[in-house]
């Protein structure tokens, strides 16, 4: 029996230094860098949509078409980044959510098409409302997959495959 600390004392460290304060991070590790490039980018996306409304305005009762031609595109972009960042090179971790989330987040504006939708149908325009509403989603998974199509199509006809390497001939 040779020692008189027991093991208990041991496992929890030297009497009377008390416990452990937890470790505390900087903001700069975890999410902190994600939520400001996200916020950074959706100020931008944002910014760049409401650009495309003001030189594109949609007269109140008409269809949508601003928001229905930024969705499409927005959409097609991201087929062509995810794409880049998943097939191609290895992206920094900011990378994604400031462009896709961000960005791109920002640009495209589902919140808008479904106040668009909700103004047809207030102004009585059912079908315009149904057809857009419809419309959207067959264009923005179509740009989608279009563009996810054209991108590995190009990238294979520069000899880029899988990983950014040339393409074994």
């Amino acid at each position: 029996m040779g020692s008189s600390r027991s093991q208990v004392a041991d496992e929890c460290g030297s009497p009377g230094t008390g416990p452990t304060p937890p470790v505390r991070h900087s903001l700069w590790q975890g999410q902190g860098p994600v939520v400001a490039v996200v916020a950074v980018g959706g100020a931008l996306g944002a910014t760049a949509r409401y650009g495309a409304s003001l030189l594109w305005p949609t007269r109140p009762g008409t269809f949508p078409w601003t928001t229905l031609v930024v969705n499409g595109v927005g959409c097609a972009i991201i087929g062509v980044f995810l794409v880049l960042i998943s097939e191609v090179w290895t992206a920094h971790r900011l990378v994604r959510p400031f462009f896709g989330t961000g960005v791109l987040g920002g640009f495209t504006t589902f919140s808008t098409y479904a106040v668009d939708a909700t103004r047809l149908v207030q102004d009585g325009r059912i079908a315009t409302a149904c057809a857009y509403l419809a419309g959207t989603l067959v264009v923005a998974m179509a740009a989608v997959w279009a563009a996810v199509a054209a991108t590995r199509r190009a990238l294979g006809a520069y000899g880029v495959g899988p990983g950014g390497k040339a393409a074994a001939r």
